[in-house]
């Protein structure tokens, strides 16, 4: 079953794309980890993102599973911004690209009426 893109869901989608390409970039070019390969932090942090393409066709559903990983990148950006000091605006941009996906989500709950 496929869903309209709305608005709201193309902000989601911009959002979490921005999201992956942060991570690619954060990880893969800009600062990669000194402490174990960078394929390996790249499959850490860019393959969970990619999971929810399997669910595409309902774009809500994909957006509502990037919505709860997002849960752990935000998590990972405020860590980051707290002690890093270098890649504190990268951890900004995550937290922001986070919250995005998680107004999104919020934004597109509908409410019953109250009778």
């Amino acid at each position: 079953m496929s869903t309209p893109v709305t608005a709201n869901y193309r902000v989601g989608l911009a959002a979490w794309a921005a999201l992956t390409l942060l991570q690619l970039a954060w990880h893969g070019w800009l600062f990669p980890t000194q402490v174990m390969p960078t394929w390996v932090a790249l499959l850490i942090t860019v393959l969970p993102l990619l999971l929810p393409l399997f669910a595409i066709r309902d774009v809500r559903r994909a957006l509502l599973w990037v919505g709860i990983l997002s849960l752990f990148y935000f998590c990972h950006g405020v860590s980051e911004a707290w002690s890093a000091q270098g890649e504190r605006w990268l951890a900004w941009l995550e937290i922001l690209f986070t919250l995005s996906l998680i107004t999104v989500l919020g934004a597109g709950v509908k409410r019953r009426r109250a009778v």
